[in-house]
């Protein structure tokens, strides 16, 4: 394999893989902040993420009240490397800095992926590798699911997987380390790496079976302790509270027809199903498990952010599994791997259409909706500082500029404010009464779906208000 291997010095100066990456940001950014400018994010993790990157930017513990008055985020999820974020939060504090900086992530992870296709397949074939990975499902759902800590996964996993493939064992496994600051379950994924260099370097490198065998077991070791030790050190319940997801439903076959749609939509229409002809696929195994064991039916399927860090395993196996094909005798494989980099592109591109990055042909990520334009004005009326309540829509259009709090999980903090989403026919002033029976509320404004209620000062309060 080695002599077919490019030299490194050509595939830097092979400029499509960052031409590559340079459009996908483009569009990765133009589909994501559109979708927060027009109120169209889910809104709940970009608020939690901008809670905690704002307390990193002021050198203040990660405590996100949208979780709850007080709570350390870190004793939700393991992920402190959120706080490289924090210098340039601190220069442009908006939510829109962190869409950006994971476009940037998510582009970036295309470059490795591309870079190590054309290496051994060619700079055209890589290329069509390249666009395969850039529009896959698994990414373009990422994009639009607000802002996620596996932003920083998905380029560390690809940079390590390329090394694995150009046997640069010591490369692969420094940029797998990193990952078990990304989030607590990728510990297990480090593991999984160090046990596939062990692998691929046996009979070339003793040295480095040795460090892959040493690095899988301090990762493993490394997870046990954050589950079991370091996040119930920051929980204030002494515990790890997604344990209650794993079990509790019907065992691993329930939902057994999503997983399996799951699976197929991982391998066919990205891979052929040829990656399954490469031990790179071992590395996305401690993901799919920990999904598939969970009794959150939202882990299973194919929507969110879950299948993102999938992507450039299945890619980079894809081409693993490509260049182990060169010396089959059978010609119809030979065949079918000749033009399979070119049927993946076409089926990323074809399958798009209905995928977010869609909407670059349409109007709205260009441009803020009226419904937008009254949201914004409304919640402009909120003042900076002031302590709000808020559902998913406005609460990360707040978070950058006020105290905000998860609607009905105050834990007896009576806000200034309360903002909604009124997508429920029940009077928002009654609602608001049976959140905060010793408080009065009026409405502020209302409009576009949207409701704003304002606090009435105590009789007897000097507060008069605005």
């Amino acid at each position: 394999m080695r002599d077919r291997v490019r030299s490194t010095a050509r595939s830097f100066r092979d400029p499509y893989p960052y031409a590559l990456a340079l459009l996908l940001f483009c569009a990765y950014t133009i589909v994501s902040v559109g979708r927060y400018r027009n109120f169209a994010t889910m809104s709940w993790d970009l608020g939690i993420f901008e809670q905690a990157i704002r307390a990193y930017a002021h050198l203040r513990a990660p405590i996100v009240d949208i979780k709850g008055p007080g709570t350390n985020v870190l004793g939700d999820h393991f992920s402190p490397v959120t706080a490289l974020l924090a210098p340039a939060y601190r220069l442009l504090p908006t939510p829109v800095t962190l869409l950006v900086a994971q476009a940037a992530l998510f582009a970036i992870s295309a470059i490795p992926v591309t870079r190590a296709a054309s290496r051994f397949l060619g700079s055209k074939r890589g290329l069509a590798i390249g666009v395969a990975y850039g529009l896959s499902w698994g990414v373009q759902r990422a994009v639009a699911f607000d802002f996620h800590e596996i932003a920083f996964a998905v380029p560390l996993i690809a940079f390590s997987l390329e090394a694995v493939l150009m046997r640069r064992w010591r490369a692969a496994l420094l940029w797998a380390v990193p990952l078990v600051f990304v989030k607590e379950d990728l510990g297990l994924t480090v593991a999984a790496i160090g046990i596939l260099v062990a692998v691929r370097a046996r009979g070339a490198s003793p040295r480095a079976v040795g460090w892959g065998v040493a690095v899988a077991g301090m990762a493993a070791v490394w997870a046990l302790l954050v589950f079991t030790v370091v996040i119930p050190a920051f929980n204030t319940s002494d515990t790890y509270d997604y344990w209650s997801k794993v079990g509790g439903g019907g065992g691993p076959l329930d939902g057994l027809d999503t997983k399996v749609r799951t699976l197929v939509w991982l391998l066919l229409p990205t891979t052929g199903l040829l990656a399954l002809r490469s031990p790179l696929l071992i590395v996305a195994v401690p993901t799919l498990s920990w999904r598939f064991l969970s009794a959150e039916e939202h882990y299973w399927g194919t929507g969110w952010h879950y299948s993102a860090v999938l992507m450039p395993v299945v890619a980079l196996a894809l081409v693993d599994a490509l260049d182990r094909t060169r010396s089959s005798r059978r010609p119809w494989l030979l065949a079918y791997a000749r033009h399979l980099p070119a049927a993946s592109a076409a089926a990323a591109i074809a399958l798009t259409t209905s995928l977010p990055l869609a909407a670059l042909v349409e109007p709205d990520p260009y441009r803020t909706t009226p419904q937008a334009e009254v949201a914004v004005k409304m919640l402009a009326r909120i003042p900076s500082g002031a302590t709000v309540e808020a559902n998913i829509g406005p609460l990360a259009h707040l978070t950058s500029r006020c105290r905000v709090f998860w609607v009905g999980d105050t834990q007896g903090i009576t806000p200034d404010y309360i903002a909604l989403q009124n997508r429920a026919t029940r009077d928002p002033v009654i609602y608001a009464g049976q959140l905060h029976p010793r408080a009065t509320y009026t409405v502020l404004d209302q409009g576009a779906g949207y409701v704003v209620l304002k606090r009435q000062p105590d009789p007897g309060s000097t507060d008069t208000g605005d």
